[in-house]
């Protein structure tokens, strides 16, 4: 991890969270180990992450000994599994907030499969957060809400609570005034990647022949 733990704002710092227990079926392959840069989806995400979080809950589900092994050996890095990864992204949430420290003042909340995101746009929503106080921070391109999402720690007991068939969804759309939006000139918070098609159009390797 080459980012120096001396960029991070200890103000009111925030834990990270990555969600990357899904099953990755349309993919055919783990997507946490496909590579963008010659590096892993994990691997990209972990380092852009710890460049603004003092600590990183990586939630893993299936391929759960795969995704453990591709992960860096880093004390800033908490490796958690969900059993109940097929509940969905929701489940994989609630068990990554969990395991935030309770000196965290909230999370940011990423998912695994979302490797492009540029580390300003995170330093952009934390900005958001400091500034603002808003308790939900979300990045926005092109009119389009996606991914890295802030949740403040006032907010973990809905997010706990929601209706697991709604996700965290319900408690962003519970109240506008709550939400904060920061546009970003950053396509890769909305850059799906679900099946091979997707990372060819994105002009990314393959999934590896098993």
């Amino acid at each position: 991890m080459r980012h120096p733990v001396s960029e991070i704002d200890t103000k009111r710092h925030l834990e990270g969270i990555i969600l990357a227990a899904g099953e990755s079926r349309r993919m055919g392959y783990p997507k946490p180990l496909l590579e963008v840069g010659g590096r892993t989806f994990i691997e990209q995400i972990a380092e852009t992450m710890l460049a603004v979080v003092p600590r990183l809950v990586i939630v893993i589900g299936a391929h759960r000994e795969r995704v453990r092994a591709a992960i860096a050996r880093d004390v800033r890095i908490a490796i958690i599994e969900n059993p109940d990864y097929s509940r969905g992204q929701l489940a994989s949430l609630k068990v990554g907030l969990g395991a935030i420290q309770p000196d965290s003042a909230g999370a940011i909340v990423h998912l695994g499969d979302h490797p492009m995101v540029r580390v300003e746009t995170f330093r952009a929503i934390v900005d958001s957060y400091n500034r603002t106080g808003k308790p939900i921070v979300i990045a926005r391109h092109d009119g389009r809400r996606g991914h890295p999402v802030i949740f403040d720690r006032a907010l973990f007991g809905e997010l706990m609570s929601a209706p697991q068939g709604e996700g965290a969804r319900n408690v962003v759309n519970a109240d506008a005034s709550r939400v904060a939006y920061v546009d970003v000139d950053d396509p890769g918070i909305n850059l799906d990647l679900d099946t091979p098609a997707d990372l060819a159009r994105a002009a990314l390797p393959p999934p590896p022949r098993r």
